[in-house]
């Protein structure tokens, strides 16, 4: 058996996985804040302060996942080219 055949099952089990992880939770946190919604500062003392609003997630903390905004696109697609 060749290595690119022994390949596709782990591959294709990756790609399941991923999928039913954007199907259990489509969100994920903000790559920018880590989740928290904003920017850490430090203070002169060394406190940790809030900072103010991460500009890629609006303080929200939360981002779509990568999958499941290629199902939104897919599905919208399909609803809007079926639509009479």
């Amino acid at each position: 058996m060749t290595p690119a055949l022994a390949a596709i099952p782990a591959i294709l089990f990756i790609t399941l996985c991923y999928v039913a992880l954007c199907a259990a939770s489509p969100y994920g946190n903000c790559r920018t804040c880590r989740g928290f919604g904003f920017q850490l500062k430090q203070t002169r003392r060394g406190k940790l302060r809030r900072g103010r609003d991460c500009h890629r997630c609006h303080g929200h903390g939360k981002r779509v996942r990568l999958g499941r905004a290629l199902y939104n696109h897919a599905a919208r697609l399909h609803r809007e080219g079926n639509a009479p």
